[in-house]
């Protein structure tokens, strides 16, 4: 990495020129962002981890037999139910969630019996749970002021807890502050091209997220930028390192992780200029726990420590790997790796448009598709016309 290059590329406030018209958009983060109220959002990896470990401290899981528990209607708050567990002293609140959890595993729809007077629904859910023909169900209760019913699951499943994923993320980002080279990340000026990766992380700009459901995460390296390749106009093309995390200790979602590269993060945390997109999931089954233990804490730890240079090695090959010099090679190309006439047309114009010349090598190709993906309004057609690209950058690495 020629460093010279990359201080000339500054700008006076130390932000980076990038080129966003290039790549992937991804809006996982944004939504995350879009959807979270203030008391879900935490300025610090080490304030978010106290939160979901105290969290699961205060809690116990056990298996019971559903034909033993017993619903409660309240007389006083006919809206109210409450369920009396097997070897239980007091009963226990079930949660919105945790409620329509029961309700599913019994074969009733929760929806249903949220309308009904709470003795009315509390005789249908009886009778589901006499009848339940799993027989048992796996609870997450959580001592406070009243014991409340988190999360109500079959008996295998793989409990992975929020605590154990922030964890393993604050074992390679200690705060995400900046006390590592992994940080909550800075925003783009749109105006002028330039990402800053120095913002102040306040509610409305961190990206660091949990709720009694789940936990989300969302961390760069930005002040680190990677030159992959140079720009039309001679300047180098910057990428930096991302990635993002989740889970749901209650069931709500999987265990999920995305790594990948980027150039810029949108003040609405929307990713621009995605590269190398890598994404693994883990179902919460019977052998969750050791999936997490032995693929995903893992692969966060390569990908965090992993050098760079497969990647920009990749990008270097798709550049230099011509496959076409006509407007005959262009169309039989996109042709044969099953683009119509109509969209082969449409991404041979983006790369001209957008680079001042047709498409000639491989890279050139794969900017012209993502360039239309961007355009696509339904997601399925979006993920794969990137698939494509995908798929077309990797055979030239």
């Amino acid at each position: 990495m020629n460093m010279q290059v990359l201080d000339a590329r500054r700008d006076m406030s130390g932000g980076y020129k990038v080129d966003v018209r290039r790549g992937e958009r991804v809006g996982r983060v944004s939504s995350e962002w879009f959807s979270r109220p203030d008391d879900e959002r935490y300025l610090s990896l080490s304030d978010l981890a106290h939160t979901v470990r105290e969290r699961s401290e205060r809690s116990r899981t056990r298996v019971v037999e559903s034909a033993l528990i017993h619903v409660e209607a309240n007389r006083a708050d006919p809206e109210r139910l409450s369920l009396l567990l097997p070897g239980a002293d007091a009963p226990v609140a079930p949660t919105h969630w945790s409620f329509g959890q029961l309700a599913s595993l019994v074969g009733a729809p929760a929806a249903y019996l949220r309308q009904l007077p709470a003795a009315l629904a509390g005789i249908n859910l009886q009778y589901g749970l006499t009848s339940h023909r799993a027989e048992q169900v796996k609870t997450l209760e959580l001592e406070g002021g009243r014991v409340e019913l988190r999360a109500v699951t079959g008996p295998d499943y793989g409990r992975i807890h929020d605590y154990e994923l922030v964890e393993a993320v604050q074992r390679i980002a200690g705060n995400g502050t900046g006390d590592t080279r992994w940080k909550v990340p800075g925003v783009l000026d749109w105006s002028t091209g330039i990402y800053n990766p120095r913002v102040d992380i306040t509610k409305d700009t961190t990206t660091l997220y949990a709720s009694d459901r789940d936990v989300f995460l969302f961390l760069v390296d930005d002040l680190n930028p990677i030159e992959a390749g140079r720009l039309p106009d001679g300047s180098p093309d910057l990428y930096f390192r991302g990635f993002y995390v989740w889970n749901s200790e209650v069931g709500a979602r999987t265990l999920g992780m995305a790594s990948f590269y980027l150039r810029a993060v949108c003040q609405n945390r929307n990713l621009w200029g995605v590269e190398d997109f890598e994404e693994i999931t883990i179902r919460h089954s019977k052998y969750a726990a050791s999936r997490f233990a032995h693929e995903a804490a893992p692969a966060l730890l390569n990908f965090a420590d992993s050098s760079p240079m497969p990647f920009v090695n990749g990008i270097k090959a798709a550049r230099e790997r011509i496959v076409a010099k006509s407007d005959e090679d262009r169309t039989d190309f996109l042709r044969r790796r099953g683009f119509s006439r109509a969209e082969s047309g449409k991404i041979i114009d983006a790369v001209l448009a957008e680079e001042g010349r047709p498409p000639e090598s491989i890279f050139d190709f794969v900017q012209g598709i993502t360039a239309i993906a961007r355009d696509k309004p339904h997601q399925d057609a979006r993920l794969e016309m990137e698939g494509k690209a995908k798929k077309l950058l990797d055979r030239a690495a």
